[in-house]
């Protein structure tokens, strides 16, 4: 067994920067909780997407897929570009593509 150090003098952590880092999270994990949203940023962790491919790849009808990604699109986890009459959405938030790396490990690979 490995003998447990401590530090003896452990750094002093910033109170108003914890609790901005918790709100932070909490309203990223309050986001990512929604299972369509959730099952969108999946679909889109493995890359961009055109709209009518997220409607395939989900299931989830137009205008619940509308709202949801207009949820995401508003939290700044998903960013937009147009091509033609194509609009393709890809993850733009590098704390919810960690998280989905977290979340596939856990539950999405094989056994």
């Amino acid at each position: 067994m490995l003998a447990e150090t401590t530090n003896p003098n452990p750094p002093t952590l910033d109170l108003d920067q914890l609790r901005r880092s918790a709100d932070a999270a909490c309203r990223l994990m309050k986001v990512m909780s929604n299972p369509d949203r959730l099952l969108l940023l999946c679909q889109l962790s493995q890359g961009e997407k055109r709209v009518g491919e997220l409607e395939e790849l989900v299931g989830i009808a137009q205008p619940t897929l509308s709202q949801q990604l207009g949820v995401l699109r508003e939290e700044g986890l998903v960013t937009t570009r147009r091509e033609g009459k194509s609009i393709y959405y890809g993850i733009d938030s590098p704390q919810a593509m960690a998280v989905m790396g977290v979340l596939y490990n856990q539950f999405c690979q094989a056994a």
